[in-house]
């Protein structure tokens, strides 16, 4: 089948992959190079590089919305435009281009998790699974009737980059399926349930930071959640701290701990307070439930294990946030 295919992202790179291996890629639509880094020099996107080492047809038009920015995907062609996280809005005129209309690879079971970071969101909200839609995309954001899904359970030990990239894989595979079943007509897509649709808003910076009066099993998928980016956050003694892992703890014994007196008592138990080291975990007490640190970074310094991080401060009974 003579597909084309628009993608910005990492996540896109399985499936451009497997298309490589079973289609003819006809040509490559990504974003335009953007400033990165703390030289803000620009920067070619990961499909734009997977591209070019595959010698494909490439385009970044800044928009589709006129002729000039639909010119080389009309002269390409194809059957099939296949989406994923390409990043611009697809007009009608570009919806209604190839024959057989736009496929989208989206992260998450539709309709739940509409919407630019169904990852973390899934993460976030405690979901049991998530999973890829293969979607016919409309006019809508996330929408479309529905070709195919795949499930996936949601662990204890995914991080939001772990999840990213099993989902990538997954709907690589389910791809190639929705396309087989496109192409002989045995898959019919099915209208999105009017019941169920939530909205994945675009992860903000200011989301990392903790508010250790929340719950500790909220805060552990916080961390999880927020790995490799934008990174939870939590400051000591005013300097910032940065938390890569951690997991939800049972409660420790502090009947020994306050009896000095009455106020260093009360401090012990306020969320944030650093209740001691157990294992490899430096504890934390929450708003519910106590949390273990394992994994921390302070500014400019490469990321050490909580134990390693304990040894260089004195932390017992000190606060953080």
């Amino acid at each position: 089948m003579r597909v084309a295919f628009a993608g910005t992202p990492e996540f896109a790179l399985p499936a451009l992959a497997a298309l490589c291996d079973h289609h003819s890629v006809v040509g490559v639509l990504t974003q335009p190079d953007r400033p990165k880094g703390r030289g803000r020099q620009l920067a070619a996107s990961a499909v734009k590089r997977a591209a070019l080492e595959r010698q494909l047809p490439l385009a970044q038009p800044q928009t589709l919305t006129n002729a000039a920015g639909r010119a080389a995907l009309e002269s390409w062609a194809p059957e099939v435009l296949v989406v994923v996280a390409y990043g611009l809005i697809l007009p009608r005129e570009v919806l209604t281009l190839p024959r057989r209309g736009c496929l989208n690879i989206h992260a998450s079971l539709l309709p739940r998790w509409r919407g630019a970071a169904p990852v973390q969101r899934a993460i976030l909200a405690g979901d049991a699974e998530t999973g890829v839609s293969i979607m016919q995309m409309d006019a809508g954001l996330d929408t479309g009737p529905v070709l195919l899904e795949r499930r996936l359970a949601i662990t204890a030990e995914h991080t939001g980059a772990s999840l990213h990239d099993e989902l990538a894989r997954l709907g690589a595979a389910a791809l190639l399926e929705a396309l087989d079943g496109v192409g002989c007509g045995t898959l019919i897509a099915r209208p999105q349930p009017a019941e169920g649709a939530t909205y994945a808003a675009k992860i903000d910076r200011d989301e990392a930071r903790i508010d250790w009066a929340r719950g500790a099993d909220e805060i552990e998928r916080q961390v999880r959640a927020f790995n490799p980016w934008p990174v939870a956050e939590t400051t000591l003694a005013g300097e910032l701290l940065k938390v890569l892992a951690a997991r939800v703890e049972p409660d420790p014994d502090l009947s020994q701990s306050t009896d000095n007196s009455q106020d260093e008592g009360a401090k012990i138990f306020d969320p944030g307070s650093i209740l001691g080291i157990r294992g490899h975990s430096l504890l934390v007490r929450c708003g519910q439930g106590t949390l273990g640190l394992s994994v921390l970074q302070r500014p400019g310094r490469r990321p050490v294990s909580a134990k390693d991080f304990s040894h260089s401060l004195d932390l017992l009974g000190r606060r953080l946030g």
